[in-house]
């Protein structure tokens, strides 16, 4: 009687395809079929498994962040509209 039940050990645990999650499945999944298509495999393999590690690190939590750091060091000053930090051209500051 009780071994037809399966009790998961973890609710919270997503669904998974092979090794991956849904979203991270699919991100492998389009580079991989353009490379097929485009009768570029390896190049549609490295770019599967570059989306993969890309949307690995975005889940981890801190994705928002780093971006707005990289917009602060690489892209103008008045694209984040900030007025009370120093330009991120400036190493050394008087004070």
């Amino acid at each position: 009687m009780t071994g037809s039940y399966i009790i998961p050990r973890r609710l919270d645990d997503p669904e998974l395809i092979g090794f991956w999650t849904i979203d991270e499945f699919i991100g492998l999944l389009v580079p991989f079929a353009w490379g097929i298509l485009a009768q570029h495999v390896f190049i549609g393999i490295a770019l599967s498994f570059v989306a993969w590690f890309a949307l690995r690190k975005a889940k981890s939590g801190n994705a928002g962040s780093k971006l707005i750091h990289a917009a602060y060091w690489y892209l103008p000053g008045s694209f984040l509209g900030l007025k009370a930090t120093p330009p991120s051209y400036c190493r050394l500051l008087v004070g």
